[in-house]
């Protein structure tokens, strides 16, 4: 006997956050809102967050006044979407955000050892289809910074977004965000 296909009740970003706000998530509670569902995020070894905070530090040189580089909060990506990625780049500074989770960001970067595929396809797809211009993976399991820009529809599927660029760029590259092109980052400056 097969087993059966079990349904989703999907919710939306403004419940999500009600919910939110009524304390019905503890802080030992790793959740984000993924294309309306609820998804455990992966717990960070330190590894990994000394890898973040090496990805902040690189995006604050980068870009500079006038932005601000937040690490491991909440994108209000869309109605259905909440993600909480290791790095985004957005305009303004930190009390801008009092009152809503920045809606828009300039870059997201997702630190990946076993969330690889859910950064690469699921999160890349939310990421594409909320027209994020410039998205990168530190992958940690080879080592290299993944580069995905120009957000396209997918082709084969009616409802599904992806990057029409992907790069792969080594240790010794050097990396410039689209929305900092004088900027140069080295890739070794964010892997460990």
């Amino acid at each position: 006997m097969r087993m059966p296909d079990l349904r989703l009740w999907r919710i939306t970003r403004a419940r999500y956050e009600r919910l939110v706000k009524r304390g019905a998530f503890g802080p030992d509670d790793r959740v984000e809102l993924l294309d309306g569902l609820l998804v455990a995020r992966e717990p960070q070894g330190s590894r990994h967050a000394v890898v973040v905070d090496l990805v902040r530090v690189a995006l604050e040189r980068a870009f500079g006044r006038g932005y601000y580089v937040r690490d491991d909060k909440p994108l209000a990506l869309d109605d259905s979407s909440e993600p909480e990625p290791d790095a985004v780049v957005v305009r303004g500074r930190p009390r801008d955000f009092l009152d809503a989770h920045p809606a828009a960001a300039l870059l997201v970067v997702e630190v990946a050892e076993t969330s690889l595929a859910v950064d690469r396809l699921r999160k890349g797809g939310l990421y594409a289809r909320a027209a994020i211009p410039d998205y990168w993976i530190v992958n940690l399991v080879d080592e290299v910074l993944e580069v995905y820009r120009q957000p396209v529809r997918a082709p084969s599927r009616r409802h599904e977004w992806k990057y029409g660029s992907v790069r792969l760029l080594k240790r010794n590259a050097v990396v410039s965000p689209l929305a900092a092109p004088r900027a140069r980052i080295r890739v070794a400056d964010l892997l460990p």
